[in-house]
């Protein structure tokens, strides 16, 4: 069983106690979330779509961690005696999923 849900501009795939890394929100660690927006919903080969949400359909999930990921940009150039290095900290929420309701 599988779900295609969306959160914020991005679709993401989700099982049942898989971990999904998605767009920060205001939560702490052991919340429990509610992802409404599903698209699609899968169980046993029965497929359904929804257009454009699947009725009564929701995912929930819990926070687990929220990861950090630190990526820096360097501009060179070359004999001109200039350097910039800029770095940038984009936050996270990783989720653990607890149940796909249909």
């Amino acid at each position: 069983m599988y779900a295609i849900f969306e959160d914020g501009a991005r679709q993401y795939r989700a099982e049942v106690d898989g971990t999904i890394i998605i767009d920060h929100r205001e939560c702490q660690i052991g919340d429990t979330l509610e992802l409404t927006k599903v698209l699609l919903l899968e169980n046993n080969g029965t497929t359904k779509i929804g257009q454009p949400l699947v009725a009564g359909a929701k995912i929930i999930a819990e926070v687990v961690d929220f990861p950090t990921v630190k990526t820096m940009t360097q501009k060179f150039r070359r004999r001109k005696a200039s350097k910039r290095l800029r770095g940038h900290t984009q936050p996270h929420v990783r989720v653990k999923i607890k149940q796909i309701v249909e």
